[in-house]
């Protein structure tokens, strides 16, 4: 199992699902991955919790965030100098930086490519406690339609180290983080979105297997937008929930998880 102590600045501490209907989300995840949901005293928000560790959230939507999505958070160490930062390197602020009791302090920016991304500054919440695992996200990533803008913005504004992964016409890619355990990566989909769909964040979470999870996500009133493939990176399915949602299942092993 791997249990995650701390997180580093700029990369990924965090995801929540920001929806319309709280209720049928929450059922929806639970029976798909096994969570347990914990409720905040306010009864707002959910905590999803996996053998008894945090690996996400849920809770209504944000301000300005629009439709039902998954929602990366990256680790900062002041919510408002990091949001003068982004601001002043071409984003776009959805909801200034909001202190959530003695949790933390989140804020949530569209970047210059216009995809949406939020800030962590914790304090009593430190992120996901698992990462890599079966029921735990295990990878996050910007399809960037203003490749080279959006990249060089996350390398000023939060500190990325980046590794070229591949720089051709049919694939350009780059993971960034430690390059010996990177934390997720950014494509250039310029040329593979379809009209109208603008840059985004994406999550993949854990599975032991991939089928078996595409078909539970069907059974649960989901859709299979791709069915499962491999990669030289490993067996993934692409898939949305009941409300929309878009989010990959990425096959990591055997375990008691779909």
């Amino acid at each position: 199992m791997t249990v995650v102590t701390s997180h580093r600045l700029g990369e990924p501490c965090w995801v929540d699902y920001l929806t319309s209907d709280v209720p049928r989300a929450r059922a929806f995840y639970s029976e798909l991955f096994g969570w347990t949901a914990e409720e905040s005293r306010s009864g707002e928000y959910v905590t999803f919790r996996r053998d008894g560790r945090a690996v996400a959230g849920l809770g209504p939507r944000l301000g300005d965030v629009g439709a039902d999505a998954w929602l990366t958070y990256l680790l900062v160490d002041d919510a408002e100098q990091s949001l003068r930062a982004a601001t002043a390197a071409g984003a776009h602020v959805l909801v200034p930086a909001e202190p959530v009791g003695s949790e933390g302090t989140l804020a949530v920016i569209a970047d210059p490519g216009g995809a949406v991304v939020g800030m962590w500054d914790p304090v009593d919440h430190r992120g996901f406690d698992l990462v890599a695992e079966i029921g735990a996200a295990s990878w996050h990533e910007l399809y960037a339609r203003s490749y080279p803008a959006q990249v060089d913005f996350y390398t000023r504004v939060f500190g990325w180290g980046t590794h070229v992964l591949g720089d051709t016409a049919d694939f350009r890619y780059v993971t960034f983080g430690d390059p010996e355990a990177p934390a997720g990566g950014v494509f250039d989909a310029g040329g593979m979105l379809p009209p109208g769909v603008p840059s985004h964040w994406v999550v993949y979470f854990g599975v032991a297997d991939a089928a078996a999870a595409s078909q539970r996500v069907t059974d649960l009133g989901g859709t299979v937008v791709r069915d499962p493939w491999d990669s030289e990176f490993g067996r993934f399915a692409q898939v949305t929930d009941p409300l929309g949602g878009l989010f990959f299942l990425h096959e990591t092993g055997s375990g008691s998880a779909a």
